[in-house]
């Protein structure tokens, strides 16, 4: 069903994330995975496939540079090193500046889980060019991802009808179906890719990436993670303290919680959001077309969707607007202040009786493009998520639970409780409560949170400072809006950040920008 943590191309703010860049083929046989033993084969990037998102080849770079892919073979089963294999798809930008300024390789993970690391990072290449003047600029994507061996459970057919459900049932019947559909899709991802589901978690992906840093010719792993990468940077250094070099943790999740805690503190932040968005338009000096005060405009949005669990609107044929993908279109645009008017647009569009940008905002969300194709961004979200997390929720916890969820946020509550049950009947079990991100002796991690995040509440950034453990941690406040805090471009978290990476200046605990 629909998440708010699916996709970090919300928080890179724009749509365009799914929609560019390319990588190499893989697939399972039996090649050397000796860090020893592998050259990469770097070449042209060719077009994206629908798992990835569809879309071109990735422009050059501004000042003439060009993307090039490989692809790593790493063990399909990390605890079978010997046996099959599977191919990591890469990317990278050489680095621009001279040869004997070069730092190594910057790897860049951008959330999710399920997101591709190769379609990013060319879509927001030009963001990170100064970060490119002393390092390779490189990415990946993560195994059961996109050309990773993804992971494949329904076809697009199945999953417009999938997404067109009811996701927050009011009644017995809307209930069982709902979680009918859920088994169905789970089903399909274990008749599809059963043999890759137990091997997609995220210590695997880390151990991947300690694999990558050798085959890249790096002794440390310098690292930049964003959203779940700050998750699976804090893995990283639990598994391999030693190898951590230059790292940055941004719109970090709190690694002390279980899955029910981190969906709870995203119907808070997400509330938090919308509050934030409608307190926005409605002090702008024209008129806010959607309401005339922020209660207003919080009980308009309410009203349209109590309307919509009954009486979809139209949306992009054949596909109808329903409830729960207008609810999903409208977490999509608070990812981001830069999609706050768009999601004005898609609400006064809707109040007229057309739901398409909303839809579009939904559909971007769930890795749908125009042609209708899916990425396997849901796929791989879910199979990542449930191999990680050892929770697995009924309806009855789901019930017993709605009252926190609803106190957390009226808009949000349902749906997001909800969403608790896709790992219900999931054909392997989940690792752990929560992950284990200690880090003792490795080197200092800067570590950013944003007091305005709706997908990983401001919170998680102190928390994860707690538990790399004393000296690791080093917590940078951003007093802003959106999900994550370097791509806002604010000027004093990008200086504190560049000169980290750059120049290895450390800023002083408790850094405030705004």
């Amino acid at each position: 069903m629909p998440n708010p943590s699916l996709l970090r191309a919300a928080a890179l703010t724009t749509t365009a994330v799914l929609l560019t860049g390319a990588l190499a083929g893989c697939g399972d046989d039996t090649g050397s995975t000796d860090p020893a033993a592998q050259k990469l084969s770097w070449k042209d990037c060719p077009a994206p496939s629908a798992s990835e998102g569809g879309g071109t080849s990735p422009s050059p770079l501004p000042n003439g540079g060009t993307w090039q892919c490989a692809t790593m073979r790493a063990p399909r089963d990390w605890d079978d090193p010997k046996g099959d294999t599977i191919g990591i798809a890469l990317i990278r930008a050489r680095a621009s500046g001279s040869a004997d300024r070069r730092i190594g390789s910057l790897v860049f993970n951008f959330g999710g889980p399920g997101g591709s690391g190769v379609t990013t990072l060319p879509a927001f290449g030009s963001d990170y060019a100064k970060l490119r003047t002393r390092y390779d600029l490189v990415s990946f994507d993560p195994r059961g991802v996109g050309r990773s061996a993804g992971v494949v459970c329904e076809n697009d057919a199945q999953l417009d009808a999938y997404f067109q459900q009811d996701a927050t049932p009011d009644t017995d019947a809307e209930r069982a179906t709902l979680l009918k559909n859920t088994r169905g899709f789970n089903a399909a991802c274990e008749k599809n890719s059963g043999v890759m589901l137990p091997h997609v978690a995220t210590t695997d992906a880390a151990r991947d990436m300690d694999l990558m840093r050798q085959v890249l010719g790096d002794d440390k792993l310098s690292y930049f993670g964003i959203s779940y990468g700050t998750e699976l940077g804090g893995v990283y250094a639990h598994l391999f303290p030693k190898r951590v070099g230059r790292a940055v943790f941004d719109a970090v999740v709190d690694p002390t919680q279980n899955s029910e805690q981190a969906t709870l503190g995203q119907a808070e932040g997400f509330q938090l959001a919308l509050d934030n968005y409608a307190e926005d338009c409605t002090s702008q000096v024209e008129d806010c077309p959607v309401g005339d005060t922020a209660a207003d405009v919080k009980n308009r949005i309410a009203k349209l969707l109590k309307s919509l669990d009954g009486k979809p609107l139209p949306g992009i044929a054949p596909r109808v607007l329903t409830q729960t993908a207008a609810t999903n279109g409208i977490a999509q645009a608070l990812y981001s202040k830069d999609f706050w008017e768009y999601l004005t647009e898609g609400l006064e569009q809707a109040y007229e009786g057309d739901g398409k940008i909303l839809m579009l905002l939904s559909d971007s969300m769930n890795g749908r493009g125009e042609n209708g194709e899916y990425s396997n961004i849901t796929a791989a979200n879910v199979s990542i998520n449930c191999a990680d997390d050892k929770p697995r929720y009924t309806a009855d916890d789901v019930e017993a639970k709605l009252p926190a969820f609803r106190k957390a946020s009226p808009l949000f509550g349902d749906y997001l409780a909800w969403s608790m049950v896709s790992c219900t009947d999931w054909a392997v079990p989940g690792a752990a409560e929560h992950p284990d991100v200690s880090a003792a002796g490795a080197a200092p991690i800067l570590v950013v949170g944003n007091t305005g995040d709706p997908a990983t509440p401001y919170e998680g950034a102190g928390k994860m400072v707690q538990a790399l453990g004393k000296g690791v941690g080093v917590e940078l406040t951003y007093k802003g809006q959106g999900h994550g805090a370097y791509d806002s471009k604010n000027a004093c978290v990008q200086s504190a950040v560049n000169g980290y990476l750059l120049n290895g200046k450390v800023p002083a605990a408790g850094t405030v920008c705004s």
